[in-house]
């Protein structure tokens, strides 16, 4: 492979780190010839790195474009790999020229680029912008970026992103010790000083008024607290009347531009981060190699390093109160303050290598060349319609499950999700959309697409609507019009009351459907009731057990903001209710369970809900009716990763909702299903999962029962992932029957 780099060559800062450490590690691999359009010291440093570079300094742009055109043609490059606006603007013209693909890095948020220079930004701003919309392949520096991008309206299935790495096996022994450090800076604070630092530019994007503030915050409970600011910029001046005008002048220290930022790191106990904006930062990675936690702004691809309460700290960008209550924290414990720094330096060594870094880029240059190639076919991707855009956690899992296994089989594939919410579903998913009811829309995506997939959960069902059973049966049709092959996958069946529900559903289903999957015996069953007889039909799994937590970490920082201590071995009950008819007089006997779970097993009931704007309520209510024991219930929608995550964490599990029943069986949690439809002991039985009771039947004795038996089967670690290793290989015959039908001419 043979790419071509274009950049103005004038980059400083992380955009010129990230750049030329990254083409020096790709020239392991690949050729990646460099072309600049001024000579500057990033030029110079990318020779003496021995990445090939020529500089182009003619301000003739059709010259350049000619030459540009020339080189091309003569070096058989496979694409053009932009970055910044002059890169981005060569590019997009080159584009035609050359019929190769062209891919961008986009480093920082672009309208933000010429804060401060209102002339540059209308006139290159503009410029950058408009070569972003042409050029069809972008990479942000973190997915945050990335995110940003595609709610501006650039297309989410040609977004990727890649995080700056750092070389996390260069020795990085500091020149100068802590003290003579300070020393060298004429600083003679005490010993047991506490040292926070930043080492940034002093400009507006990196908002070092809102560190002064919540410096001096933090400074007046905790006098010991110390810091210092490596840079320098326009700011300057006027950062040292604020720090005068907050009296923290003699503990604040303006160290300018330092080029031993080893010696700098090895001197701070904390690491900060204040700016507005940001794609992900190397002042945090490379700060890291001291094991510093750090405090810094939620923007970017910051949280996707600094998990809130685990490595570091988080806060909302100019929220210097925030800022001063977490460096006075940190500054009061040094244990704290050692134990996030080391989860902070793990973390960087496993996840945001320069290796890691290396590999993204290879794998997107390969992804890129694909999607090139197959750009004009007449059918490719499928098309996936389900109960998506609901706020329902349960379904947004099947649909997360679903891509991820479509994206196992053709990472490369085009994919559109039929959704209540287009605009959300392709930000969070990065998959095409259109809105659930816009039936020319769908019908269109139909037209151009290999495979119509119907996707988990019951949506063969006339129980909530029989409007909404001939709207899936009329996509069911649709598809097959269309010229799709149609699939439907991992579901659940009914139940279909009416009988002329029943006769449309089986000869729609006969008539139209390739292949089904479905996720329990009793829908089989329905199907063979109604007179299906046409389809192949597999017995398979619920797409979302495959689904993997968040870190054991991540869920204990969720546990920690409830209140609770779970790094002090506490024990916990998972419950979650939702409301149906006769659960308001359920109530008191979830309550009983709950209080019987802490006093015989020590298990603090926490609520888990997974609609949270039906469930929350309800929880309240159950949690009101306890007396004399701590519980707590998860009051704010998390990501379904954090929320599996936290359910692996409970020692047993009550619900009555069907997901929290297969998240828990997913990561073999011992649990107790309250069954309000037939669908959850559907799913119970195929799971091998005996302890369950209807919702009419539920007394506080017969669910403490359960929990004494569910209780018991915690030491039956085997037994448990034995059935979870099931349903794993049942799940399988999802994404087999997907490939199938995907890979059939």
């Amino acid at each position: 492979m043979k790419v071509l780099v274009l950049i103005s060559g004038g980059d400083t800062g992380g955009a010129k780190t990230h750049v030329l450490t990254l083409l020096a590690g790709l020239n392991r691999h690949i050729q990646t010839d460099m072309i600049c359009f001024m000579e500057s010291d990033f030029t110079r440093d990318a020779r003496e790195m021995g990445i090939p570079t020529e500089v182009l300094t003619d301000k003739n742009i059709f010259a350049v474009l000619r030459i540009l055109q020339e080189r091309i043609q003569a070096g058989g490059y496979d694409l053009i790999h932009c970055h910044g606006s002059r890169g981005n603007l060569m590019g997009a013209l080159m584009k035609r020229r050359t019929g190769l693909p062209v891919v961008t890095t986009i480093h920082s948020d672009p309208r933000l680029d010429y804060m401060g220079r209102p002339l540059a930004g209308l006139v290159f701003g503009t410029l950058n912008r408009w070569a972003l919309r042409k050029i069809r392949y972008r990479i942000g520096v973190s997915r945050t970026m990335g995110d940003l991008m595609i709610q501006r309206g650039l297309d989410p299935q040609q977004m990727f992103s890649i995080y700056n790495g750092i070389d996390t096996h260069e020795d990085h022994t500091p020149r100068l010790s802590r003290q003579a450090f300070l020393q060298s800076l004429g600083l003679h604070w005490p010993e047991d000083a506490v040292i926070a630092g930043i080492a940034a530019r002093l400009n507006p994007v990196k908002d070092m008024g809102t560190l002064l503030r919540g410096f001096a915050e933090a400074h007046a409970v905790q006098p010991r607290l110390h810091l210092i600011l490596a840079g320098d910029g326009a700011d300057e001046q006027m950062l040292k009347q604020l720090a005068a005008d907050l009296g923290i002048s003699d503990a604040v220290c303006f160290a300018g531009w330092l080029t031993d930022t080893d010696s700098f790191y090895n001197a701070l106990d904390i690491n900060t981060l204040t700016s507005l904006s940001e794609t992900f930062p190397y002042a945090l990675t490379e700060a890291s190699r001291f094991c510093l936690p750090a405090v810094a702004t939620r923007v970017g691809g910051v949280p996707d390093l600094i998990e809130h309460g685990v490595n570091g700290y988080l806060f909302e960008p100019k929220d210097y109160k925030a800022l001063g209550r977490f460096l006075a924290q940190l500054t009061a414990d040094d244990e704290l303050r050692h134990r996030m720094g080391e989860n902070l330096h793990e973390k960087v060594c496993q996840k945001f290598s320069i290796e890691a870094t290396i590999q993204t880029q290879l794998d997107i240059y390969q992804s890129v060349l694909n999607r090139h190639r197959r750009e004009h076919s007449r059918r490719d991707g499928a098309v996936i319609c389900g109960a998506y855009g609901q706020e329902n956690l349960g379904d947004e899992a099947v649909l997360r499950a679903i891509i991820a296994e479509m994206r196992s089989i053709d990472p490369d594939m085009p994919l559109w999700v039929m959704t209540k919410k287009p605009r959300e579903t392709r930000l969070m998913y990065r998959v095409g959309t259109v809105y659930t009811f816009n039936i020319p829309g769908f019908c269109s995506k139909m037209r151009r697409s290999k495979v119509y997939l119907n996707g988990g959960g019951s949506l063969i069902q006339d129980v909530t609507s029989r409007r909404s059973l001939a709207f899936y049966l009329l996509t069911l049709r649709a598809g097959r019009q269309f010229g799709c092959k149609v699939l439907m996958y991992g579901c659940g069946i009914g139940p279909v009351n009416s009988k002329g529900g029943r006769k449309m559903a089986a000869r729609v289903i006969n008539d139209c459907v390739s292949l089904i999957t479905l996720r329990d015996s009793q829908s089989m069953a329905e199907l063979r009731q109604m007179g299906v007889t046409e389809p192949e039909m597999h017995l398979s799994a619920d797409p979302a057990v495959t689904l993997t937590p968040a870190t054991p970490e991540a869920a204990e920082s969720i546990l920690e903001d409830l209140g609770l201590h779970p790094s002090l071995g506490e024990r916990y009950l998972g419950i979650t209710v939702r409301p149906w008819d006769g659960v308001d007089q359920k109530l008191e006997a979830f309550a009983a369970v709950a209080e019987y779970a802490y006093q015989k097993y020590n298990l603090i009931p926490v609520f888990i809900p997974i609609e949270t704007r039906l469930d929350l309520k309800v929880s309240q209510q159950v949690m009101k009716k306890t007396h004399d024991i701590p519980v707590v219930v998860v009051n704010t929608a998390i990501p379904t990763d954090y929320t599996i995550a936290l359910f692996r964490r409970m020692d047993v599990v009550i619900s009555m909702r069907l997901h929290a029943l297969i998240f828990s069986a997913g990561q073999g949690v011992p649990l107790v299903g309250v069954v309000y439809d037939p669908k959850v002991s559907a799913f119970l039985d195929a799971a091998e999962q005996d302890l369950y009771i209807p919702l009419e039947e539920v007394t506080a004795d017969r669910l403490i029962q359960l929990l004494d038996q569910a209780a018991a089967r915690r030491q039956d670690r085997a037994g448990l992932e034995a059935r979870t290793a099931r349903l794993m290989e049942l799940e399988r015959i999802n994404r087999d029957c997907a490939r199938k039908l995907l890979e059939e001419p």
